[in-house]
């Protein structure tokens, strides 16, 4: 694990998607209570498990999309205390799951007031709710934008190359092509530029650490439009 801010640790794993490694990244958020909050959950290995007790008690478990679910149940049967939210849409796609609620438009009442949320509406692909940190101004998402660098394998950057968004935070070629609301997914990210982050913590690439707002406008200025957000 790294820690990035005295609340917040991450967690980083290998994973492929349709044969292409883009990793996967687990963020540890410590709620003002002393519980942590695990977004994006990745594989329970025995060591990482232990070392996410050594923070403290595990209190929620946040699956963000249809897509980052996939080792939920790994942890909850490490810490079967936790409760359990996930996007809208996967308390069907996975009715094996022991499921607290459905995340929506306000925070629930484990993380009000350390954590803020938006739907990320118009794509129902990934169904994504987009979180941020207040403490530490950071912007914690999976799917919703990707950073690419120099240090992901040689066939992962050559894709991002193809695709235009290598070394810089940027959506990937699924959002263009399967946004089906434009306005909708506007909106939805225009109130996710109404946050002062700097930093963005996203499931797959490098973390950005400065300048985050400013990237992500650029990023999605084929939905914005020059100068938007």
């Amino acid at each position: 694990m790294k820690q990035l801010h005295p609340d917040i640790w991450i967690a980083d794993a290998p994973l492929r998607f349709y044969g292409l490694e883009v990793g996967a990244r687990m963020t540890i958020v410590r709620l003002p209570g002393g519980g942590l909050l695990l977004h994006s959950p990745i594989a329970a290995s025995d060591a990482l498990v232990q070392e996410v007790k050594a923070l403290g008690p595990v209190a929620i478990l946040v699956a963000p999309n249809l897509l980052h679910h996939l080792f939920v149940d790994q942890w909850q049967r490490a810490f079967p205390e936790a409760a359990t939210y996930v996007a809208p849409g996967l308390d069907v796609k996975r009715a094996d799951l022991t499921i607290t609620g459905v995340l929506g438009d306000e925070p629930e009442a484990g993380w009000e007031g350390a954590l803020d949320q938006v739907p990320l509406a118009g794509f129902p692909f990934a169904n994504e709710i987009v979180f941020f940190h207040r403490p530490s101004n950071t912007l914690i998402a999976a799917d919703l934008a990707f950073n690419v660098g120099p240090t992901s394998p040689p066939l992962t950057r050559l894709v991002f190359r193809l695709g235009g968004s290598y070394g810089r935070v940027a959506p990937t070629l699924l959002e263009r092509l399967l946004v089906r609301d434009r306005r909708a997914f506007r909106s939805s990210l225009e109130r996710i530029l109404e946050w002062p982050f700097e930093r963005i913590v996203m499931a797959h690439g490098e973390v950005s650490e400065e300048g985050g707002r400013e990237a992500l406008i650029r990023g999605y200025g084929w939905v914005l439009g020059e100068g938007g957000g």
